[in-house]
């Protein structure tokens, strides 16, 4: 019985100490697979909306209440939600030269106020709104395009761990001015995010790229 006792420990205490003198390599860190569906879109093109696109089958578009109701002068804001991917893109639209109205504050509280929605004050704060995110951000690309419909605008690729890594605004300077911005429900991350932002890239350019004004 001792002699067993003495073997068992023997052979413990041996791989106890091989263990320690062996060679450890950690694993790479890793993250959730995601699945991703298949590119497949349809067409939006609800009545007295001034544009239509198409966006996939696996979203679904709802009317922005976070802004329709403080803005009744911008009915067309509206959410594409991908409740898989725990995304949105967030499409606001205004009319060059009609008036867009804001709460100001001030000493005394807020106020109301207003302002001319012109071409060039629409694209600055386009500019403004993403150039924000710099402080997240590794780095700001912006791309003009062309439409096959004849559409101009600029898209944004933003690096790091900003909120949104993709912006766009769409436009044809005279009298439509559309603005599209990709989130994300979780806290950002570029390297677990980066092949949804990729998928969700190729969604927005469908988008952008089947744009008519009406």
């Amino acid at each position: 019985m001792m002699n067993k006792t003495g073997t068992l420990l023997f052979i413990l205490v041996s791989a106890i100490l091989y263990s320690c003198n062996s060679n450890y390599t950690p694993r790479p860190k890793g993250y959730f697979a995601i699945d991703l569906p298949e590119h497949q879109y349809q067409l939006f093109n609800q009545p007295g909306y001034p544009y239509r696109f198409e966006h996939p089958i696996y979203s679904t578009i709802v009317k922005d209440s976070s802004f329709f109701d403080e803005n009744p002068d911008n009915p067309y804001w509206i959410n594409i939600d991908f409740p898989s991917l725990n995304a949105r893109i967030y499409l606001s639209y205004k009319t060059i030269g009609g008036r867009s109205s804001f709460r100001v504050k001030t000493d005394h509280g807020y106020k109301d106020s207003s302002s001319l929605n012109t071409f060039e004050n629409l694209r600055e704060d386009a500019y403004k709104i993403t150039f924000k995110h710099t402080v997240k951000a590794s780095s700001i690309e912006d791309s003009t395009f062309i439409t096959p419909h004849g559409i101009g605008g600029v898209f944004f690729n933003v690096g790091g761990n900003a909120a949104t890594g993709k912006q766009f605004f769409a436009t044809d300077t005279v009298k439509h001015f559309l603005r599209g911005a990709l989130y994300f429900d979780a806290t950002p991350n570029e390297d677990s995010l980066g092949i949804v932002y990729d998928f969700l890239q190729e969604d927005m350019l469908h988008l952008i790229n089947t744009l008519e004004w009406k």
